[in-house]
């Protein structure tokens, strides 16, 4: 977990939110999933970082995305 690494998750009162790990609050919110990733990648890649996207239902992991320094380049 880095500062420069986002969160996006859905809140108790549905609004999908962009959150930067270790903040007390959320950096943009969206009405859906795609408007708060958008945020969330368009903060990651200027910062050089990853974006961890929630599952609504169940609040699981459902997918990350890297705009860092991957530590493998694979071809393909």
């Amino acid at each position: 977990m880095s500062d420069k690494d986002y969160s996006v998750y859905q809140g108790d009162d549905d609004v999908w939110r962009t959150k930067r790990d270790g903040a007390s609050k959320a950096s943009a919110t969206g009405t859906t999933q795609r408007e708060a990733f958008e945020r969330a990648r368009d903060l990651a890649k200027k910062s050089g970082g990853e974006v961890t996207i929630m599952r609504g239902d169940n609040g699981k992991i459902r997918a990350k995305h890297s705009y860092g320094n991957d530590p493998q380049k694979t071809k393909g």
